[in-house]
């Protein structure tokens, strides 16, 4: 990953007292999709699934993610599918 790939979505939380950057919740979703090869298609879907089930993030904030990483026409058939 480079780019805006890298840095978009970066969250900074305090565990412990430290300041620790994670990616966000629809950022994440977007990077299982991304590594779907690796990891699998299939919890590449569940976490969009429960993500969208617990409305932890919205559609806008999906689309804009798959933008940045370059999913958009990987993601479209599943995203359309949820509204």
């Amino acid at each position: 990953m480079s780019g805006l790939s890298l840095i978009e979505g970066v969250e900074n939380h305090q565990i412990e007292g430290c300041n620790v950057p994670i990616y966000s919740m629809p950022k994440t979703v977007v990077d299982c999709f991304k590594f779907r090869h690796k990891i699998g298609l299939d919890i590449a879907l569940e976490a969009l699934r429960e993500c969208w089930q617990q409305q932890r993030c919205s559609m806008d904030e999906l689309w804009y993610y798959a933008k940045v990483c370059r999913m958009r026409n990987v993601m479209r058939p599943y995203l359309e599918s949820l509204t």
